[in-house]
């Protein structure tokens, strides 16, 4: 049996009922953004490093490399505005640091349709920003209106928060000129924007050399509980063994598979998403435009020989059906790139996750005619994407109220920080800084009891949950 060492070199193997483990205080498993965001928190916030992380693969290269990579503080509920909130403080807080290695802009989320009646949409607005409503919320109808403030500059320590609702066509054409000229309202959410969540992780990691933390790689075979909890992970160099006083469970879409090795069955399930990137060679897409969602349902762009024929095949028909809204267009690579990011969470069907991604050979197409509608200059790619094209995909784990589950997890000493849908980006520096806090036995915030277990024994919450989740894109 090879001897494991951690970053500062000490032999930390150990005899124990005639196996070698490697024993710890914490062992996270999963390595992608939220566990690596647990592993610092409770350094920079706890000083506990004793820690292994373990992942079958690198970090930050499943689930969290297939990330739109997007932030907003904009929710139809206050306990998730609150937590985005200090999420994104702490995003700040690194890029600060950093020097903004983490590449953050604000130039926030543009929500866009055709009506004029938005009452819903104000309606989850006003839920979510609370008694802070009506002075974050400022409305524009005429063409002029000089207190919009563009969102020309990507600075985020300068730009406007609460929310921006245009509604004036005129105003909306000369401040977004790639809109499809029957938009009606844009409802600008200013706190929001993007990050490269590649460089949060590395940031993170690098703040943890040095510390004590230990990395192993492997995939989790068994945890069985005894005197703290035993870990068995099949590695490349052969069977590892870990014996850890707590265990956090941030195994992303297998997080389910690793609370069933404690018995313990966690309501969530997975759907996978799919988006597309490519080099916007036509400039179809300005380079500072928000990350734009258009909330309408639509037709898909067919011709009418295409339609024609997919409706004749009934594995496809449901194409040339109404199809949901909340298509998803962005400029990527910032200013001076020239790629744009493509995405359209339509599919809700649960399924068991997988290490291969499950991707449609029909997707760029059906997400580019989709977007298309919004951003009519994108019709230029119609049959001739670049071959660049990156085409990916990734498991969305969640729960029935699309809120991520932190804090304990069954037996004493195993705690979970998973189910966070498509938002582990934006939420993973306040989960990882609430779950540093469930295991360090520390303070904990007003929000913890939502995001629990225990939420699911609150008929009241669950039942205002489970209203408020309709309205989430």
């Amino acid at each position: 049996m090879t001897q494991t060492t951690n970053q500062n070199n000490t032999v930390i193997k150990q005899e124990s009922y005639g196996v070698q483990y490697l024993p710890c205080q914490i062992a996270i498993i999963g390595t992608g953004i939220v566990g690596i965001a647990t592993a610092y928190y409770l350094a920079k916030n706890h000083g506990l490093t004793d820690i292994v992380l373990i992942d079958r693969n690198q970090p930050m290269t499943f689930t969290s490399a297939q990330s739109g990579e997007n932030y907003r503080n904009w929710w139809p509920h206050p306990v998730m505005v609150a937590f985005t909130n200090r999420s994104i403080d702490l995003l700040e807080d690194i890029a600060t640091e950093s020097n903004n290695r983490i590449n953050m802009n604000r130039r926030g989320y543009s929500l866009v349709t055709r009506n004029t009646d938005i009452d819903e949409i104000v309606k989850q607005l006003n839920a979510g920003l609370g008694a802070t409503a009506d002075d974050l919320i400022r409305y524009h109808t005429s063409s002029a209106s000089p207190q919009y403030q563009s969102p020309v500059d990507p600075d985020w320590e300068s730009a406007p928060s609460g929310v921006d609702i245009l509604q004036n066509q005129d105003l909306i054409r000369r401040i977004f000129p790639s809109y499809a000229q029957d938009i009606q309202t844009v409802i600008h959410i200013r706190r929001g924007g993007d990050i490269s969540g590649q460089q949060l992780g590395m940031h993170m990691l690098e703040t943890l050399k040095g510390t004590g933390l230990t990395r192993i790689t492997g995939s989790v075979e068994g945890v069985e509980q005894s005197n703290g909890f035993r870990i068995e992970i099949n590695g490349k160099d052969g069977v590892e063994h870990i014996k850890a006083d707590k265990i956090v469970n941030a195994a992303g879409p297998f997080a389910d598979n690793i609370a069933k090795m404690l018995d313990v069955d966690l309501p969530i399930y997975n759907t996978f998403q799919q988006k597309i990137a490519f080099e916007d060679r036509a400039k179809a897409i300005p380079r500072d435009m928000p990350f734009s969602i258009d909330l309408d349902g639509q037709n898909i762009d067919w011709s009418d020989d295409d339609r024609a024929m997919l409706l004749e095949e009934p594995r496809f028909r449901w194409l040339a059906e109404a199809m949901p809204g909340s298509i998803h267009c962005r400029p990527d690579g910032g200013d001076k790139g020239n790629w744009v990011k493509l995405g359209w969470a339509y599919n809700d069907n649960p399924a068991t996750a997988t290490w291969e991604p499950q991707l449609d050979d029909n997707f760029p197409d059906i997400v580019l005619r989709g977007a298309a509608r919004l951003n009519p200059k994108l019709k230029d790619y119609y049959g001739q994407l670049p071959r660049t094209m990156h085409h990916y995909g990734g498991w969305y784990s969640m729960t029935d109220v699309n809120w991520p589950l932190i804090g304990p997890m069954g037996p004493e000493g195993a705690f979970m920080n998973c189910a966070q849908s498509g938002f582990g980006t934006m939420a993973a520096c306040a989960s990882g800084e609430l779950c540093a806090a469930w295991v360090a036995e520390a303070k904990l915030p007003s929000y913890s009891h939502a995001f629990s277990l225990a939420r699911e024994d609150d008929a009241v919450l669950m039942r205002t949950l489970r209203e408020s989740a309709k309205g989430v894109l």
